[in-house]
């Protein structure tokens, strides 16, 4: 593993682990809150043939932003822009998840595919608000004043606002762990206190505002879209949808899974990737 840093072009310093010496490169860009730690268990097996590239987004990662720049979908796929370029990554296969495939729709919306190779999305709706036009975002229903109404939540207990978010959803396993405060959510409590509320309350809003859905007909680059059947926050017409738009794209449904179908079957998501990004 070699620990890498890069400049952005605002003078952030951006954290970066690169893993394998040979092979294609992938990139993954992880979801909100979470960090470059969110793909550990997969980096053993893929490193054995391919370069992997894990970021720690803007304000992500457990370290406040050096820059004031707020961590929004245009900043961060500026961001990757100049990871792209600093890390000789172009033609790269781009993994992003929730928060990181709404980077690489905004990428593609602002630089084109041009620098890409191969794109794969895991569980993400380009627009997170719904509304009277637009059922297909989080929870089917979460409409203006619910997102204004989670943001005022996430100003006042930031950990329990989010910890909410997950399991007030569709999966009804997640819902029932939060009722009975299992280990495994009071260490996402834990975890969620130690971060930079503020800056990821920030980049929440800039999410929220987001409506990526004219990016999905501009990807022409092969594509995986990786689902969960029993995602916390998107029916199976969101995947859908996006699979309508994206000529050639491939769907790939985890059907016990939540928000994180790569978390949940481990084995096939790295059998799948393996297969994909080595074309």
């Amino acid at each position: 593993m070699h620990a890498l840093t890069f400049r952005a072009d605002d003078g952030e310093e951006l954290r970066v682990w690169r893993h394998g010496d040979a092979g294609p490169a992938i990139v993954f860009l992880h979801g909100w809150t979470s960090s470059h730690l969110e793909w550990s268990p997969f980096v053993h097996e893929l490193e054995a043939r391919f370069r992997v590239f894990r970021w720690d987004a803007r304000a992500h990662g457990g370290v406040a932003p050096q820059m004031p720049a707020v961590a929004t979908a245009a900043r961060m796929a500026r961001d990757l822009d100049a990871m792209i370029d600093a890390c000789d990554l172009a033609g790269a296969c781009c993994v992003g998840h929730s928060m990181g495939a709404l980077t690489l729709w905004q990428y593609v919306r602002d630089y084109g595919t041009a620098k890409l190779g191969r794109l794969c999305f895991i569980d993400q709706s380009p627009k997170l608000v719904t509304d009277a036009s637009w059922d297909l975002g989080i929870y089917g229903d979460f409409d203006a004043a619910r997102s204004a109404r989670f943001i005022e939540e996430l100003r006042a207990d930031f950990a329990e606002a989010v910890l909410r978010l997950i399991a007030h959803g569709l999966n009804e396993q997640a819902r029932q762990g939060y009722a009975a405060n299992t280990r495994g959510w009071q260490r996402m409590r834990e975890a969620l206190r130690a971060l930079p509320a503020e800056a990821l309350t920030a980049c929440w809003e800039d999410l929220v505002g987001l409506d990526l859905r004219d990016a999905i007909p501009l990807i022409d680059r092969p594509s995986l879209l990786i689902y969960g059947g029993r995602s916390n926050f998107y029916r199976s017409e969101t995947a859908h949808w996006i699979q309508e738009r994206v000529p050639g794209a491939r769907l790939s449904v985890y059907a016990e899974a939540n928000h994180s179908p790569h978390m949940m079957d481990p084995r096939r998501f790295v059998a799948e990737l393996s297969g994909f990004a080595a074309g």
